[in-house]
């Protein structure tokens, strides 16, 4: 008994569901269309055997693009072989695309179907999809749905926006309404104009000059010898200048208003800017066509190919038809009214802009145009599929039509297309390398840019994090460290305490005896001396500066030792210290004599 497999692609994942009673479906056909709408109906005849979920989105991306194109991805044939049973020969497998399912068949070895019963059982899928799958909603599968689709579309027109040919379709398009355009607003200046100067019509024949003229001129009265000049630089020829003067002199034509001239002048000023543009526009197309179809438009012509991809709908499209197609694109109302009233086809389409064929004798020009056809599809074919544009392909091509223009005038034997070819991939290779050199070049003088530029974003960076609050706070901490040693001496004069008395070294420094001395005056009665060294230990007695100064200073009572001379404060500091140590001495001498 076969045993019928249907395979669901999804945009959350795969699902392959088993048919219950086959040979009864696929006899019953409109009662399967029947059952495809009531769930109930569908769970009778139709079972989810296993469920495979996409990783990710760019998963699902690949599988879609996968099964778009016909390709067995490794996650699908895991799945089926997973799944599937291992005999193969009682295995028939329901898909929806013939494309995949002939993948299928020929990479897996399963019977594939398609059509009939299985996409009215695929139409029941889709609709009841959500209630077959534990844990996927109906707005879950809808949102998986939306942006699957959107990743797909975004993908498929993702190409290279330097080789994108919809400009040249819309470029070739507007080019043509605009000679149209040029050429109505034209006979309708010379027509207008021809009222009241008839004469240049005949003398001009250039649409664009006659109306720089018509805007220049004005009322032809008014034309003399003094816009002689400048009729010249406007017609760029002499002889056609003084024939527009004397025209002017002797010109039957009628007389003219202001408020009509300046009308004239107007709508003939906005045709020169028509035409200004189109000029223009064709030195875009001329780059577009250089950057998305080098060969071809070296080979026939910016124009004439710009217009064959533009009736084709796009390069990939041309590249795929044949030459013959080729041949005969852009003469389709001939060709199939040749067939229907079996007349003789047309030998030329679009092509027959091309100068070769006007070049060729008549009765080469059917020849010629089947040669050009067959080198203008290996133009587009090179064009479309290389990676590296380069035009050398295209010299290469038109050198063989070249040759073969001569042979069919002299019978010269041209050269042969293998041997072109092989001269054509030489010169090719150099032109890709030098092309990929400088491409190399620029991305490594931009990527310097970018260096820079990030490092100098860095550097900014980094100075706005160095300065913040904690560092402001730091910086006056050190300066005030370094700034105590010069706040040394208080508003009276006297030493600070903390300078004076910092190193231990110093405390020693100091005599018993001036320690003692400091409060002789009040323990005059006491003979506790020695205590009143161990209370008054970091007190530094200095006498009063007035009484000092009336008194002869020593020259030399104790050296300084050359950490503490920095600590004082000028020569009346030094000499209050000097006075208060005389003093001090003298008190203890009287007091050893009374004692």
């Amino acid at each position: 008994m076969v045993l019928l497999h249907v395979l669901f692609e999804h945009a959350v994942g795969y699902a392959l569901l088993a048919l219950k009673e086959v040979e009864e479906i696929s006899l019953l056909l409109p009662q399967v269309e029947e059952c495809v709408l009531n769930l109930g109906k569908f769970h009778n005849i139709v079972r989810l055997v296993a469920f495979s979920p996409f990783s990710s989105s760019q998963v699902a991306l690949e599988n879609a693009n996968a099964v778009s194109e016909g390709v067995v991805h490794e996650d699908l044939r895991l799945f089926l072989e997973t799944h599937l049973p291992s005999k193969k020969k009682k295995v028939l497998l329901g898909v929806g695309d013939p494309k995949i399912g002939a993948a299928i068949q020929e990479e897996l070895g399963y019977n594939c179907q398609t059509g009939g019963v299985i996409a009215e059982v695929l139409r029941g899928v889709r609709l009841h999809f959500h209630n077959l799958v534990k844990g996927l909603t109906d707005l879950s599968a809808c949102k998986a749905q939306l942006g699957l689709g959107h990743s797909y579309s975004r993908a498929k027109v993702k190409f290279n926006v330097n080789r994108v040919d919809n400009m040249i379709i819309q470029s070739i398009s507007l080019l043509d309404q605009l000679d149209k355009d040029i050429n109505t607003f034209s006979m309708r200046v010379r027509e207008w104009y021809g009222y009241h100067f008839p004469e240049l019509v005949k003398i001009i024949n250039d649409n664009a000059t006659y109306c720089r003229l018509a805007q220049f001129i004005g009322n032809r009265r008014e034309l003399n010898e003094e816009k002689l000049e400048k009729l010249e630089e406007l017609t760029m020829d002499g002889a056609k200048a003084k024939a527009i003067l004397d025209a002017s002199r002797s010109s039957m034509g009628m007389d003219i208003s202001a408020i009509d001239l300046i009308n004239i002048e107007s709508f003939s000023s906005r045709v020169v800017s028509l035409s200004e543009y189109r000029q223009s526009l064709h030195t875009y197309l001329r780059s577009k066509m250089s950057q998305v179809a080098p060969s071809l438009s070296a080979l026939i012509g910016e124009a004439v190919g710009a217009r064959l991809i533009a009736h084709a709908g796009s390069l990939t499209n041309l590249a795929k038809y044949p030459a013959s197609t080729v041949q005969i694109l852009g003469a389709e109302k001939a060709l199939f009214r040749a067939l229907k009233t079996r007349g003789n086809t047309p030998k030329y389409g679009l092509i027959f802009h091309s100068t070769f064929i006007g070049r060729a004798a008549a009765k080469n020009k059917g020849r010629i145009s089947r040669y050009l056809a067959n080198k203008c599809s290996i133009a587009s074919r090179i064009d479309c599929f290389s990676e590296v544009p380069t035009s050398v392909f295209g010299e290469k091509l038109r050198e063989q039509v070249e040759e073969r223009l001569s042979f069919y005038e002299t019978g010269e034997i041209p050269r042969k297309n293998l041997e072109v070819m092989k001269e054509a991939m030489v010169q090719a290779e150099e032109a890709a390398a030098e092309i990929t050199r400088k491409l190399e070049k620029q991305e490594k003088k931009r990527l310097k840019k970018e260096k820079k530029r990030l490092a100098a974003i860095a550097l900014v960076s980094s100075e706005n994090s160095s300065s913040t609050p904690e560092e402001w706070e730091e910086t006056p901490k050190k300066k005030k460290k370094k700034q105590k040693p010069q706040e040394a001496p208080l508003e009276n004069g006297m030493e600070d305490p903390s300078v004076s008395f910092s190193k231990p070294k110093k405390k020693k420094s100091f005599s018993k005896e001036e320690l003692v001395s400091s409060d002789l005056e009040e323990t005059a009665g006491s003979g506790s001396l020695p205590k009143r060294k161990k209370s008054l230990p970091r007190e530094e007695p200095v006498s009063d500066p007035e009484e000092s100064g009336n008194k002869k200073i020593p020259k030399k009572k104790r050296k300084l030792s050359p950490k503490e001379e920095p600590l004082s404060r000028g020569p009346e500091e030094a000499a209050v210290s000097k006075s208060s140590g005389s003093k001090k001495k003298k008190k203890l001498q009287k007091l050893s004599q009374e004692t």
